[in-house]
Protein backbone atom coordinates (compact mmCIF):
# COMPACT_ATOMS: atom_id res chain seq x y z
CA UNK A 1 0.00 0.00 0.00
CA UNK A 2 1.15 3.09 -0.75
CA UNK A 3 2.12 5.80 1.64
CA UNK A 4 -0.32 8.38 1.90
CA UNK A 5 0.32 11.89 4.05
CA UNK A 6 -2.19 14.49 5.72
CA UNK A 7 -0.90 17.75 7.04
CA UNK A 8 -2.83 19.91 9.33
CA UNK A 9 -1.50 22.27 11.43
CA UNK A 10 -3.44 22.71 15.40
CA UNK A 11 -1.62 25.18 17.91
CA UNK A 12 1.46 25.95 16.48
CA UNK A 13 2.71 21.73 15.76
CA UNK A 14 2.87 20.70 12.50
CA UNK A 15 0.80 16.66 12.47
CA UNK A 16 1.40 14.82 9.28
CA UNK A 17 -1.33 11.60 9.48
CA UNK A 18 0.12 8.84 7.80
CA UNK A 19 -1.21 5.70 6.49
CA UNK A 20 -0.01 2.80 4.36
CA UNK A 21 3.75 1.53 5.30
CA UNK A 22 7.14 3.36 5.14
CA UNK A 23 9.42 1.52 3.45
CA UNK A 24 12.61 1.54 1.61
CA UNK A 25 12.09 3.39 -2.07
CA UNK A 26 9.43 5.98 -2.89
CA UNK A 27 7.43 5.79 0.72
CA UNK A 28 10.13 6.70 2.33
CA UNK A 29 11.66 9.30 -0.13
CA UNK A 30 8.13 10.84 0.05
CA UNK A 31 8.04 10.66 4.11
CA UNK A 32 11.46 12.32 3.92
CA UNK A 33 11.43 14.99 1.10
CA UNK A 34 7.67 16.30 2.59
CA UNK A 35 9.11 16.75 6.27
CA UNK A 36 12.14 18.40 5.20
CA UNK A 37 10.21 21.00 3.52
CA UNK A 38 8.18 21.24 6.53
CA UNK A 39 11.15 21.65 8.88
CA UNK A 40 12.29 24.74 7.64
CA UNK A 41 8.72 26.21 8.17
CA UNK A 42 8.26 24.76 11.37
CA UNK A 43 10.51 22.11 13.39
CA UNK A 44 7.65 20.91 15.70
CA UNK A 45 6.38 18.07 14.00
CA UNK A 46 4.33 15.10 15.10
CA UNK A 47 3.64 12.06 13.36
CA UNK A 48 0.57 10.47 13.76
CA UNK A 49 1.26 7.30 12.99
CA UNK A 50 -2.09 5.46 13.57
CA UNK A 51 -2.44 4.46 10.02
CA UNK A 52 1.11 2.78 9.49
CA UNK A 53 0.71 -0.98 8.83
CA UNK A 54 4.86 -1.83 8.15
CA UNK A 55 7.92 0.05 8.41
CA UNK A 56 11.04 -1.54 7.06
CA UNK A 57 15.03 -0.55 8.31
CA UNK A 58 14.52 2.19 5.47
CA UNK A 59 11.84 3.56 6.60
CA UNK A 60 13.48 3.56 10.33
CA UNK A 61 16.31 5.27 9.03
CA UNK A 62 14.60 7.95 7.73
CA UNK A 63 12.39 8.72 10.69
CA UNK A 64 15.84 8.61 12.43
CA UNK A 65 17.31 11.37 9.81
CA UNK A 66 14.92 13.23 10.29
CA UNK A 67 14.28 13.29 14.22
CA UNK A 68 18.17 15.00 13.70
CA UNK A 69 16.83 17.29 11.08
CA UNK A 70 14.04 18.40 13.57
CA UNK A 71 16.49 18.31 16.35
CA UNK A 72 19.37 20.46 14.75
CA UNK A 73 16.33 22.98 13.49
CA UNK A 74 15.34 23.36 17.26
CA UNK A 75 12.76 21.32 16.87
CA UNK A 76 11.78 18.20 17.30
CA UNK A 77 9.76 15.21 15.60
CA UNK A 78 7.28 13.24 18.00
CA UNK A 79 5.34 9.95 17.52
CA UNK A 80 1.85 9.86 18.48
CA UNK A 81 -0.65 6.29 18.28
CA UNK A 82 1.45 3.66 17.19
CA UNK A 83 0.12 0.42 16.25
CA UNK A 84 1.49 -2.50 18.74
CA UNK A 85 3.38 -3.85 14.92
CA UNK A 86 5.60 -0.19 15.26
CA UNK A 87 5.39 -0.26 19.02
CA UNK A 88 7.35 -3.25 19.02
CA UNK A 89 9.50 -2.72 16.10
CA UNK A 90 10.98 0.51 18.03
CA UNK A 91 11.52 -1.60 20.97
CA UNK A 92 13.19 -4.11 19.70
CA UNK A 93 15.58 -1.63 18.06
CA UNK A 94 15.73 0.37 21.37
CA UNK A 95 14.63 3.25 19.20
CA UNK A 96 11.93 4.24 21.69
CA UNK A 97 14.52 5.21 23.67
CA UNK A 98 15.41 8.12 20.98
CA UNK A 99 11.89 9.16 20.42
CA UNK A 100 9.37 10.71 22.21
CA UNK A 101 6.11 8.43 21.81
CA UNK A 102 2.82 9.42 22.95
CA UNK A 103 -1.05 7.73 23.30
CA UNK A 104 -2.49 10.55 21.23
CA UNK A 105 -2.30 14.00 19.46
CA UNK A 106 -3.16 15.93 22.18
CA UNK A 107 -0.52 14.81 24.52
CA UNK A 108 2.30 14.86 21.87
CA UNK A 109 1.10 18.74 20.94
CA UNK A 110 0.89 19.65 24.74
CA UNK A 111 4.36 18.22 25.13
CA UNK A 112 5.50 20.89 23.14
CA UNK A 113 3.98 23.36 24.94
CA UNK A 114 5.64 21.99 28.19
CA UNK A 115 9.31 22.27 26.40
CA UNK A 116 8.62 25.53 25.62
CA UNK A 117 7.46 26.70 28.92
CA UNK A 118 10.36 25.02 30.65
Amino acid sequence: MQLKLNTRVEKGVTIVDCDGRIVFGEESALLRDTLKKMIVENSQIVLNLRGISYIDSGGLGTLVALYTTAQNAGGGVKLANLTQRVDDLLQVTKLLTVFEVYDSEEKAIESFEKGAAA
